[in-house]
């Protein structure tokens, strides 16, 4: 069944998660993962910085701070989640892991098909393909996310070994966050910022625009009232959420304003932290 929309929607259906930043402890390392094991190009690097993607847009951005330590049980960062644009684009990639003989997890999600590792510093990486929407299952016009085995071999012998590392239209499709109360996170990203809610799962909500299956999702699994994630971390900076132009911009400003909320205004970009004090930054491309 395809449903029509998911008509409680704030934000415009076309919002989209942009780049995520990360603390790594060693960038020299941390780039040759993302290039060897993933397929990022590396578009820029500079003072301690360096900015990855598909060739097109900056879609992740590593931030050097060699004395950053390896912290659990606090918000922060779950998994980032590259989303590649086809079986085969997956299949690159599922076959980069296994030649460097990273650890790996998968699930088909009935929605998609997901691989799941670690970069080195321990920073949770989902890598992902959608199926169409009209195979996807929908409860009450919502979509329905499953969590069965994955077919390795079948995504395997599929792989696109033509393209040169991340196909071109890879993007960034969601971010999953620890927090330390699932109640004020979901109010934050439902009532403040304007995502929907698709569902909520063993301690778990999932968020969307448009009736995507999800753009983000929060979860209390490091333990309810966990702290934030200590400023000398490694981990979560912030990330991007990709507003569609300037109005819905002004709307979001005003439900800062209405809700009360601390935030940093400048031309191009509007930088807050959730409940969980997780950083997002707000952007206009």
């Amino acid at each position: 069944m395809q449903p029509s929309s998911v008509e409680s929607s704030i934000l415009n259906p076309a919002t989209t998660i942009g780049a995520v930043q990360l603390t790594v402890t060693d960038l020299d390392r941390s780039i040759d993962f993302y290039r060897r094991v993933i397929g990022f190009h590396l578009h820029e690097r500079s003072d301690g910085q360096a900015n990855l993607g598909a060739g097109g847009s900056t879609l992740l951005q590593l931030v050097e701070n060699s004395a950053a330590r390896q912290v659990t049980h606090h918000s922060g960062l779950y998994h980032f989640a590259v989303l590649t644009p086809s079986r085969p684009a997956l299949g690159q990639v599922l076959r980069r892991i296994v030649d460097a003989q990273v650890r790996l997890g998968g699930s088909d999600h009935s929605v998609s098909e997901a691989l799941y590792f670690d970069d080195p510093d321990g920073n949770g990486i989902e890598v992902y393909r959608d199926r169409p929407r009209s195979e996807w299952a929908y409860a009450e016009g919502k979509p329905v996310l499953g969590n069965a085995p994955l077919d390795y071999r079948g995504i395997l012998g599929e792989a696109d070994d033509s393209e040169d590392g991340l196909d071109p239209a890879t993007v960034i499709g969601h971010v999953h966050l620890h927090v330390g109360d699932l109640a004020s996170a979901m109010n934050f990203y439902l009532r403040t910022v304007g995502f929907d809610l698709i569902m909520t799962w063993q301690g778990a909500a999932f968020y969307s625009a448009g009736g995507y299956h999800h753009h983000l999702a929060t979860n209390t699994w490091a333990g309810v009232g966990a702290p934030p994630q200590p400023e000398d971390a490694v981990g979560l900076r912030h990330y991007e959420i990709v507003l569609t132009g300037e109005d819905e911009r002004s709307r979001l400003l005003q439900r800062f304003d209405d809700a009360g909320l601390a935030y940093k205004s400048r031309a191009d970009a509007i930088f807050v932290r959730d409940p969980a004090q997780n950083g997002v930054l707000f952007v206009v491309k």
